[in-house]
């Protein structure tokens, strides 16, 4: 069994911890921030500090994906998220029998775990923490890789790491889970690697949220998705622990005209403008506006025209990959990684450096990065989509995967099938290429969705106007 030291104790690095040593690994987590995990829920939100993660206390949501693959893989999370007041919640719960075509047994696939993000990471810290085989030591900055003398051809090969204290850890295998903040590329850089191939662009996407709680333990209703796309703008509404929800106005990056948004009157004279969603910031608010702006579109490859930058280090979840967050994705494509990291390891052990760095690589590309360029895609034509709302033109576009996505959304009230299919999607249980080449479906999408009704709501011009007062 191998000794793995894991730099970045968030929910990715923390269930990929788990994942190794119950395989039987022995594993040290790295946290930048000092504070332990909260012991409840209220202590998670009211108190507990993570200043590693800059979007520590915007909205989240985890998608079914997320519950299905803790509930497979980690059964103790579940449980503690339960008792932490974790929101289950299903979108056939009261949808009407006209759309739903009846509930069905696997229906129950589409139900989400989710709550507000320290709850979440707080709940998952303290199964984390009660694993044998894992050792989590918080308040722990690495400055650089430690290297071996077995290099290949110029290739180095770290065996371990060095803390900002000067501790040296020695590993079989470092995993970077730093996030999107992750600093690999430079540690690397230190010890004499050739760089990652980085791609790098402005998601394009700010983020105006705000939480709110409720009087009675509930939260409102939804008549819509937790993402609604309107003229110019979209609206997440998402539902999470203990009575509480967020709601978020996402604009253009560079839309100049609609950052008074950040103004909690302004922001709560246009959420109210839409009647779809209006009502759920009728309770009482729990934060001002919280603004996310200049996100990162990244991805990295580390294995260049068939040679690894290093061996000995793999490179996990968001610090590999991250997108715009908008469609909640990162938790789900993060936790389906560290299982892939898990699996990669029990075919090829890590001192086999060469062959495990490339069966990593390879793996990757296989399972994980789909989901990741399907993410973008839909970013890069939504931005645009938003660019001709904005000049007042209609969007127009050849890209047939685009067009067919759009029709089956637009179908989804009118056939259980496709509502099916749809949300199979957006939970991230299936990928949009999958669903709509199985018969019959992209044919009955665009007999049916072809032309879509936009939601209710002001016009670019009345947005203009709410935000000018």
């Amino acid at each position: 069994m191998a000794e793995v030291v894991i730099i970045g104790g968030g929910l990715t690095g923390q269930a990929a911890a788990m994942l190794l040593a119950a395989d039987g690994h022995r594993v040290n987590v790295l946290e930048r921030d000092p504070a332990p995990p909260a012991a409840c829920a209220a202590d998670a939100w009211d108190s507990w500090e993570r200043r590693g993660v800059n979007q520590f206390r915007m909205l989240h949501y985890f998608l079914p994906r997320y519950r299905e693959a803790l509930e497979a893989e980690l059964p103790a999370v579940a449980p503690e998220l339960d008792a932490d007041g974790a929101l289950r919640i299903n979108p056939f719960d009261g949808m009407p029998v006209e759309m739903s075509g009846g509930v069905r047994s696997d229906d129950a696939r589409f139900t989400v775990l989710t709550g507000r993000r320290p709850v979440v990471e707080a709940a998952v810290g303290r199964v984390t923490a009660r694993t044998p085989g894992v050792e989590v030591r918080r308040g722990v900055a690495v400055k650089g890789l430690l290297t071996g003398d077995d290099q290949a051809n110029g290739v180095p090969h770290v065996v371990g790491v060095v803390t900002e204290d000067g501790d040296e850890l020695r590993a079989d295998l470092v995993v970077d889970a730093g996030g999107r903040r992750s600093a690999l590329p430079s540690l690397l850089a230190g010890v004499g690697a050739c760089s990652p191939v980085e791609e790098v662009d402005d998601c394009g996407f700010v983020y105006y949220g705000r939480h709110f709680r409720s009087a009675d333990g509930s939260v409102p209703p939804a008549f819509g998705p937790p993402l609604m796309p309107y003229d110019s703008v979209s609206i997440l509404t998402l539902p999470a622990d203990n009575g509480t929800w967020g709601v978020g106005l996402v604009t253009r990056a560079g839309d100049a005209p609609l950052r008074p948004a950040r103004d909690p009157e302004v922001w709560t004279r246009v959420i109210a403008s839409y009647p779809l969603v209006a009502h759920w910031i009728d309770a009482e608010p729990i934060t001002g506006v919280d603004v996310m702006a200049k996100i990162e579109d990244r991805h990295r490859t580390f294995v260049i025209d068939g040679v690894p930058v290093a061996t000995g280090v793999a490179s996990l979840g968001d610090s590999w990959a991250c997108t715009n967050p908008s469609v909640g994705r990162g938790a789900s494509i993060g936790m389906l990684h560290a299982c892939e990291l898990r699996d990669t390891l029990r075919r090829v052990a890590p001192s086999e450096a060469r062959e495990f760095a490339t069966a990593w690589h390879d793996a990757t590309t296989a399972t994980v990065e789909p989901y990741f360029r399907d993410t973008l895609a839909f970013d890069r034509h939504r931005l645009a989509e938003i660019d001709a709302q904005i000049a007042g033109v209609p969007y127009e576009t050849d890209d047939p995967a685009w067009l067919l996505g759009q029709a089956l959304a637009n179908a989804t009230a009118k056939d259980p099938e496709l509502l099916r299919g749809y949300l199979e999607i957006v939970s991230l249980l299936a990928r949009g290429v999958d669903v709509l080449s199985r018969p019959g479906v992209a044919e009955r999408a665009l007999q049916l969705g072809a032309e879509g009704e936009p939601l209710p709501g002001p016009t670019r011009a009345e947005l203009l106007a709410l935000v000018g007062g």
